[in-house]
């Protein structure tokens, strides 16, 4: 289905990575979008509405949402401040943000589809023991939230039960009787590319960490490993793709995993290696240790049509040009 420019999009989290990549796409495409999002972008000084608007308060997005008839949530809650939040944690500030703005985009009566942009984190193929890992990756994996696991820290712990469960919130929007809206989730892999954003985003920092050393973002390599079995990649041109696509389907709903590959750490430290000799990575990193691989199934999103422009390589030839345009990589 042609999108018009008349159509009417509201996009969530713009000042982020994936939100600001968005909203340029689609303003390449010509569609209207009701962003906050200062008006930088080609194209956005007559196709773009800016709103403020708080996710903490998500009843803010209201405003933005009315008339439009597709919504792409991309924001999420990242840090708690206990002193100034009604939530308790950030999991229950994300649970809370997807309800209202699916509730919000019910009382629209003009909105058709809500795209959740999720994140594979809450997809770990682990068994609820915790003890192995299931055949793939799939639609029908869901993290454990009850988990041991070596790597992990208090953000990533946090970070994992918000996506977890704010995505199952919204999901269950499919399930109401008479309800006109249809809700997609995308749960995404670990981000690459480049970006527009004035600094290094927190995935690309994660993806070069064998490049720098960093000790906390080498662990949350690790930890993602734990929990995936691999490391699922995808370019933030196809997340973008993918959204718009998930736009432009006739009827779409339910979940979808967009990720194109799953090298493991050490594979990926070693392409590091013979493709950018001048940084020295740790011998450890390059030889594992790896788990027995974990196949990511992204082929649901994929029979509904979406085809993958960007391979392993491009994915992290583009994610060091990032980091070394950023500053984050030394030449």
């Amino acid at each position: 289905m042609e999108i018009k420019s008349s159509n009417r999009v509201c996009v969530t989290g713009v000042s982020g990575y994936i939100g600001s990549s968005l909203v340029k796409k689609l303003l390449q495409k010509g569609d209207a979008a009701k962003v906050d999002l200062p008006k930088s972008l080609p194209n956005a000084a007559n196709r773009l509405v800016l709103f403020q608007a708080d996710i903490y308060n998500p009843i803010d997005f209201e405003p933005a949402i009315k008339g439009c008839e597709y919504v792409f949530h991309v924001a999420t809650p990242l840090v708690h401040y206990p002193h100034s939040s009604q939530y308790k944690d950030t999991a229950e500030a994300a649970v809370a943000a997807v309800r209202t703005i699916a509730d919000s985009c019910i009382r629209s009566q003009t909105v058709r589809r809500l795209i959740y942009t999720a994140s594979l984190i809450a997809s770990s193929p682990l068994t609820e023991d915790g003890a192995s890992f299931k055949s793939c990756i799939d639609e029908s994996c869901w993290t454990p939230l009850d988990g041991s696991f070596n790597y992990s820290n208090d953000f990533l712990l946090a970070y994992t039960k918000s996506k977890t469960l704010a995505e199952k919130e919204v999901l269950k929007y499919n399930e109401y009787e008479n309800s006109s809206l249809e809700v997609v989730a995308l749960p995404c892999g670990l981000v690459g590319g480049e970006t527009l954003l004035p600094y290094v985003p927190g995935s690309v920092e994660v993806i070069i960490s064998p490049l720098t050393s960093n000790l906390f973002l080498l662990n949350s390599f690790k930890f993602l490993q734990e929990l995936w079995g691999s490391i699922a990649l995808v370019h933030i041109e196809d997340i973008c793709r993918a959204h718009i696509f998930c736009m432009e389907k006739p009827s779409m709903k339910g979940r979808f995993i967009c990720a194109a590959t799953n090298p493991t750490i050490s594979q990926i430290a070693v392409y590091f290696q013979d493709k950018f000799p001048e940084y020295k990575i740790a011998k450890e990193i390059l030889e594992g240790p790896d788990q027995g691989v974990v196949r990511c199934d992204s082929t649901k999103l994929m029979k509904m049509g979406f085809e993958y422009v960007y391979d392993e390589k491009k994915i992290l030839d583009d994610t060091v040009a990032c980091g070394r345009r950023c500053g984050a990589l030394l030449m």
